[in-house]
């Protein structure tokens, strides 16, 4: 089913001509699908190679681990977590559509509604993040260089850094796809400045003087990673995929996808361990304010190029996430063109970035507890997802992807119902590490007293027991999703495909 441009003169027609994608979730035409798999390597690293990466070292050493246990929780939580970024990614190039467009193939046309509504959630969420980050960032150095640092920097960096993701989310996936090559550079070598003029400021004595932690933190820390890098972005990759030519070896697409996204954050996160396991000062300023408290331990002359490096890697990952909301708020139904959709987004982001920068006690509070949260429902999807495209034998038939009435179907309860058990067991296996700073969220963990895996103590606000803490909610989620489709849907796609 393509959707068919007006004739040349028109106001699309000039549109297009002034760079902007009119593209929506319609099926991409043959002829655009032109990318190859290392096109992709341009968003996935330049979203990724954000400074903040090294943050996450201190959020890995809050679990209590080791130098070893840390190092082996970063790289496999980041390389698993993209690895399935991937898998999801071979759909785009078997049906040039949207990652929720083509979520409607095991979840039906309507019934696509449920985790698209989680989606757009997740991908909103994760975009006002970064622009929080972006602006507390600016704050930070502006102070550190001795300039104003009051409430006028933070408005000022708050609608510069919101005018530069929503322009380019509006103009779309060239110039979106552009702008990123140029920011991998930029970025990557600013990166690169950065750990040279800081590294004195390692003690390697302190690092491996580290104990190990429990087994149960070595899997919470892990489960922590994959939330904070790959499945934050598991519901949009296809969005980037589906420009990829249909003759493209799936294998190529996970690889580039694997190796473009995890690249960076490897090497920050392990930096970031070595840095937040030589000061606990250092660690301990992380916690509210990430990039700007990196930005301490850096020489004066550096701070500028080191700001306007954060900021625009900061801006390139909130662009994906913002024109990926764009096209996921089309799939749930809304009928506007696709740069008002990514408007839309930008309105939402700036008014969460006020109310964070400006009104907020805490952000890393708020921030983990999102991310667990909504990690539960988005893990159950993605098991789900992964399960069907793996029985998938064929592309998918594009012209069903918009009927209800087609092979697809309007519901298929089978994965909505799998969801939303999954989700709600998952819950019930995850806790709130802020139980004091965000306390709306501590109606999670209902499963883990009776399963005898802790103990609640309302007088401090914390869980007792090894297993509490290890999220475990977010692992089963994704099994339950990925077992419970591979083994009662075979059937049903080997009939969408003609098979059986």
């Amino acid at each position: 089913m393509t959707i068919h441009s007006e004739g040349p003169g028109s106001g699309l027609d000039q549109v297009r001509r002034a760079g902007i994608e009119t593209t929506g979730i319609e099926i991409i035409d043959e002829s655009e699908r032109v990318a190859r798999p290392s096109d992709l390597f341009w968003p996935w690293f330049a979203a990724n190679v954000s400074v903040f990466g090294i943050s996450y070292g201190s959020y890995v050493l809050g679990f209590g681990l080791s130098l070893w246990q840390a190092t082996i929780v970063a790289v496999l939580g980041i390389v698993v977590s993209f690895a399935a970024c991937g898998l999801v990614a071979i759909a785009g190039k078997r049906g040039s559509a949207p990652t929720m467009i083509l979520s409607r193939a095991p979840f039906g046309v309507v019934g696509q509604k449920v985790p698209g509504v989680f989606s757009w959630l997740i991908s909103i969420g994760w975009e006002t993040f970064l622009a929080i980050m972006a602006t507390l960032a600016t704050a930070t150095v502006f102070r550190e260089l001795g300039w104003s640092s009051g409430d006028a920097v933070k408005v000022i960096a708050m609608i510069v850094v919101a005018a530069l993701i929503v322009a380019a989310s509006v103009a779309g996936y060239h110039i979106i796809m552009a702008m990123q090559s140029v920011l991998t550079w930029l970025t990557g070598i600013a990166t690169i400045g950065y750990i040279v003029l800081t590294v004195d400021e390692i003690d390697m004595d302190a690092v491996t003087s580290m104990p190990n932690g429990s087994g149960q933190a070595v899997v919470g820390a892990f489960v922590m990673v994959m939330t904070g890098f790959g499945f934050g972005w598991i519901n949009i990759a296809a969005d980037w995929s589906r420009y990829q030519r249909r003759e493209t070896s799936g294998a190529q697409i996970v690889l580039w996808n694997t190796f473009a996204g995890a690249l960076a954050p490897v090497v920050l996160v392990l930096y970031g361990i070595l840095l937040a396991g030589s000061s606990e000062e250092l660690s301990a300023g992380i916690v509210n304010d990430p990039i700007g408290t990196l930005a301490t331990v850096l020489p004066t002359w550096y701070l500028v190029p080191f700001l306007v490096a954060s900021v625009l890697a900061l801006v390139s990952g909130a662009v994906l996430g913002i024109y990926s909301s764009g096209l996921t708020l089309l799939s749930l139904g809304v009928r506007i063109p696709r740069p008002a959709a990514a408007f839309i987004d930008g309105v939402i982001l700036t008014l969460g970035t006020i109310y964070v920068v400006f009104f907020a006690e805490s952000f890393l509070a708020p921030f983990q507890s999102f991310l667990i949260t909504l990690g539960v429902p988005i893990a159950a999807w993605a098991g789900i997802m992964i399960a069907d495209i793996a029985l998938r034998k064929r592309d998918y038939d594009e012209e069903a992807l918009f009927d209800s009435s087609g092979r697809y179907g309007a519901v298929n309860w089978v994965p909505v119902i799998t969801m939303a058990v999954a989700s709600v067991v998952g819950w019930g296996l995850v806790v709130n590490s802020f139980a004091q700073d965000a306390s709306w969220n501590n109606w999670q963990g209902y499963l883990i007293e009776p399963l005898g895996l802790g103990e609640w103590v309302a007088d401090g606000g914390y869980w007792t027991g090894n297993w509490a803490y290890a999220n475990l909610g977010v692992l089963l989620a994704f099994a339950i999703g990925f077992l419970v489709t591979l083994v009662f849907q075979r059937s049903r796609v080997a009939r969408q495909e003609g098979r059986a």
